[in-house]
């Protein structure tokens, strides 16, 4: 499964790395509103959380569809400023149509092809498709919608006055902070791409982007197969602290492509691709693999004691092995014409972790 971003004849630099306040405001909200993504920063959020206005704490939760479970196009800037002021005077002027359409996506959780050709903000049978979608998320999301399509200027002005207050109370703060983590992982994306190509830069943006070999696409590891294009517009990569560990990708027809990626960090384990985690759930789920994996906890075996313990054939074992180290669960160590098998602990014990980790990006 992959999102792939069609740059052909693309020029590098026409993929560029920057910093927008905004998409990075978005990454804190969301990890306010959906902490268990993100326990390294439980202490920052209950912070946060302990100082806010109980006013604020309302228009938050009574927004918060727009960077919960994904982000409304709009947070994630494709040509971001210098100012948080500056991008949401961007914002501003997005028509009501664009503007109404990104939010409902987050808002009803449907896919980007709910309202093709038609608005619900014209439309009476789009705009009956949208209610009935955000009502069968939650009385919070239905009224959110109704609000948005009987006076979306209302709305937009609350959610931009809401966004104020959050940078008034905690973002201007923390920005400062942030910049200097942003420009040096922005210079080394750059260096990298001017000096041994895009292909290198990208695979330091994460294990879970990369350059197609013929270097027309650039294809991100993520839960959904989709495409889009970067070749008129280009494409924007924007780093993020506060946004580990999701890959966030801006897609939609009309926007220029937008990932936000988080800064790596250091002694941070490697990520784990979706193809290498199916590879071990299904290597699990059989049986015999299963019960294979139960001796090798215990220590090295060959292939003879694993037969013998389990009354299988040599080859019935060999194939089973076989499948158990493509999933990268095994390592081997060769002792004179035997080869030991044993269990590869660090990737068991980090199989959860994993797991959630894929699916989170």
């Amino acid at each position: 499964m992959s999102l792939r971003i069609d740059i052909t004849g693309l020029a590098p630099d026409r993929v560029q790395f920057t910093a927008s306040p905004l998409a990075e405001l978005a990454s804190m909200l969301h990890a306010l509103a959906a902490t268990d993504h993100h326990p390294d920063l439980a202490a920052w959020a209950a912070g946060v959380r302990a100082t806010l206005s109980a006013e604020l704490t309302e228009r938050l939760q009574e927004a918060e569809f727009l960077w919960r479970s994904s982000r409304a196009d709009f947070l994630v800037p494709a040509r971001p400023r210098r100012t948080l002021g500056e991008e949401l005077d961007d914002v501003d002027r997005l028509d009501d149509e664009a503007y109404v359409a990104s939010a409902l996506i987050t808002t009803c959780g449907s896919s980007r092809l709910t309202f093709p050709g038609r608005s619900p903000l014209a439309d009476p049978a789009a705009r009956e498709r949208a209610l009935d979608l955000a009502q069968a998320r939650g009385a919070a999301q239905e009224a959110f919608a109704e609000r948005l399509l009987a006076d979306p200027a209302a709305v937009r002005s609350r959610v931009r006055q809401t966004l104020e207050w959050c940078a008034q109370a905690f973002f201007d703060a923390a920005w400062p902070g942030v910049v200097p983590q942003l420009t040096a992982d922005i210079r080394h994306k750059v260096d990298l791409r001017e000096r041994q190509g895009l292909g290198a830069a990208l695979a330091a943006v994460s294990a879970m982007v990369r350059l197609d070999p013929d270097g027309s696409a650039i294809v991100l590891d993520k839960l959904q197969d989709n495409t889009t294009s970067g070749r008129e517009a280009g494409v924007t990569f924007l780093p993020s602290v506060y946004g580990h560990p999701h890959l966030v990708a801006v897609h939609a027809v009309g926007w220029r492509p937008v990932v936000q990626y988080p800064v790596a960090r250091t002694a941070a384990p490697q990520a784990v691709s979706l193809e290498t985690m199916q590879l071990r759930l299904e290597a699990l789920a059989h049986p015999v693999r299963l019960r294979l994996v139960r001796t090798l906890a215990r220590g090295p075996h060959t292939t003879g004691e694993l037969a013998h313990a389990w009354d299988l054939t040599p080859p019935e074992v060999s194939r089973h092995l076989a499948a158990l180290r493509r999933a990268g669960l095994l390592t081997t160590e060769r002792r004179g014409r035997y080869v030991h098998y044993r269990l590869d602990l660090s990737a068991t014990t980090t199989l959860g972790a994993d797991l959630l980790a894929a699916v989170l990006r």
